[in-house]
């Protein structure tokens, strides 16, 4: 047992340090047992997104992560599952609006002051002996 105060404090956090990353752990496998029973596209990305928060909290190095995100990937492949496309974000559509887009082009833009330049505080001369 630690007797220093600093060491008590230490045992202390590294035990509650443990509990969190047993559950991390924990999610991850149900997750990854749950998706080898059933492979679906969902079960997947739960998968992945568990791996993600694993890294993000420092349980796991992200290449390792990202090795497992790849053999998960082949697994799917094997196994026949559609896995979609990461959605991108939607372009505004340019063609919506185009009385607006001309309105605003005609403002003149606001015109920015320059920052003002801090003078140098004056020297003092230097005391004559």
């Amino acid at each position: 047992m630690p007797i220093i105060k600093s060491a008590k404090k230490a045992a202390r956090q590294s035990v509650k340090r443990r509990e969190n990353n047993q559950e991390i752990k924990k999610t991850i496998r149900a997750a990854l047992k749950e998706f080898r029973s059933k492979p679906t596209a969902e079960k997947m990305a739960k998968v992945q997104s568990e791996y993600d928060k694993a890294v993000k909290k420092g349980l796991m190095k992200k290449n390792t992560a990202s090795r497992r995100k790849a053999k998960l990937a082949d697994f799917a492949k094997a196994k026949g599952v559609k896995v979609a496309p990461a959605k991108k974000a939607a372009a505004p559509k340019a063609a919506a609006k185009p009385a607006a887009k001309a309105t605003a082009a005609k403002k003149p833009a606001a015109a920015k002051k320059p920052a003002a330049k801090k003078a140098a505080p004056a020297k003092k001369p230097a005391a004559k002996k």
